[in-house]
């Protein structure tokens, strides 16, 4: 194996294992939090102050998860040990004598012609929303079905499972009250089956989805500003990137501001980005002050007569106001420069964080006065419930979504099809096929 590889897989495993940390303290905080008190009597009888006792505790919750993680890793590290003991000769397993078996058997013309299709025919732009999804779906579809499966009839019990369900995958308190309240009207007016729970469900999700706001127009002023705001880490310059190269296949021509001077490096990665998308980029040194970068970028984009300016900015929290009067400074430059500038202002949020996304496009949409959602990292969370949540309370349009790591992976929001990947029955195995 590559050198290379190793690193890969080794830093596959902390991320895994970061990630497992961060869910185990996650869930061990809530369980101590709900029995605070309980747990906080038991160690002023141990003789501990009742004023270190919550101090105390969070100290033993971390000790314990710290020594959890330790052991995982020795686990994993004693499995990876090679075998030493070469006297016996290994016989090989019988999956392996299976596969040696079907390999050695003849293979007739329409199973290679067949095995061929299957291997070069790309995914469905579904699947790969269906593939992108499927943490998502597995936290609300796959125990939406165990709970119905189970119940003889749908009753008060029921619909409070059905509520932690919605609420687990971070539909939010609001939309999910919402959601509960159609279930319950539908069953005073008739009898409540699954079926109808389901139905029920998808189409108030789909209703909440297609919020009334234009979608986004690129003809409307040339050339077309777009600013990308956001926390750090987020994903802000990868989404620039991926937007350039989508609109450039589009045949638009477009050029970027790197108005990200804050970060180290933020805008040699656009730049990089530039060129794999072969798209000028306008930059200053780093520490150069972003509105006189916007500035720039701005005449550049009437000069060249561009259709697209992409403005990048630097990660800002939004309880900061100091960061975010920089951005009104950056509001007013554009728009003297370039009529109506910014067209649109798209926050990117990271899908993971659940309801703080929320909470970040709730305070962008009144600082700087936001017109679009960039969902991203869909792929790798289970609280892809927080689109539906945003679109619902803030009435802010999802435009594009991110279901993977590839170029092509952010794509332009479609609401039927992101609620049809979230209610699609699980994928039958092949041999169930068979």
């Amino acid at each position: 194996m590559e050198w290379s590889e190793r690193m890969e897989q080794l830093y596959a495993l902390i991320g895994h294992l970061v990630q497992l940390l961060a869910l185990w303290w996650q869930q061990l905080a809530e369980r101590l939090w709900l029995q605070r008190e309980q747990l906080r009597l038991w160690l002023e009888q141990l003789g501990v102050p009742a004023e270190q006792s919550l101090i105390v505790l969070y100290a033993c919750a971390y000790l314990l998860v710290t020594l959890l993680v330790l052991l995982l890793v020795w686990r994993v590290m004693r499995r990876r040990r090679p075998v030493t003991d070469r006297a016996a000769p290994q016989q090989p397993s019988i999956a392996a004598q299976d596969a040696a078996a079907v390999a050695t058997k003849p293979v007739t013309g329409e199973a290679t012609e067949a095995l061929t299709r299957m291997a070069d025919a790309p995914l469905s732009l579904f699947e790969r929303m269906r593939r992108g999804l499927a943490k998502t779906h597995d936290a609300l579809w796959g125990r939406l079905d165990a709970v119905l499966g189970r119940a003889e009839r749908i009753d008060a019990a029921v619909l409070e499972e059905l509520e932690e369900i919605l609420i687990t995958a971070d539909f939010g308190v609001k939309t999910t009250t919402a959601l509960m309240t159609a279930l319950q009207q539908r069953a005073r007016s008739a009898e409540l089956t699954a079926e109808a729970v389901r139905a029920v469900l998808r189409e108030e999700i789909l209703t909440l989805l297609r919020a009334e706001v234009a979608p986004l127009d690129l003809s409307a002023s040339q050339p077309f500003v777009l600013l990308v705001v956001g926390v750090n880490g987020v994903g802000k310059t990868t989404t620039i990137g991926k937007l350039a190269q989508q609109f450039k296949k589009q045949g638009r021509s477009v050029l970027l501001g790197a108005g990200d001077t804050f970060r180290a490096a933020a805008a040699e990665q656009l730049a990089i980005w530039g060129e794999r998308c072969e798209v000028p980029v306008i930059r200053h040194n780093e520490g150069a002050d972003p509105a006189a970068v916007a500035f720039d970028a701005a005449k550049a984009a009437v000069a060249r007569k561009v259709d697209l300016l992409i403005v990048d900015t630097a990660g800002r929290l939004h309880t900061k106001v100091n960061l975010m009067e920089e951005m009104k400074k950056i509001h007013r430059v554009l728009g003297r420069e370039i009529a109506g500038a910014p067209h649109e202002t798209l926050l990117v949020l990271d899908a993971s964080t659940g309801q703080n996304a929320l909470v970040q496009a709730r305070l962008f949409q009144q600082a700087v006065g936001v017109g679009g959602i960039v969902l991203t990292k869909l792929d790798g969370t289970a609280k892809g419930g927080v689109a539906v949540a945003i679109a619902a309370e803030l009435g802010l349009p999802v435009r594009y979504i991110g279901i993977g790591e590839g170029i092509d992976d952010l794509r332009p929001f479609d609401a039927e099809m992101f609620v049809d990947a979230l209610f699609a029955p699980p994928a039958r195995s092949t041999s169930e096929q068979s």
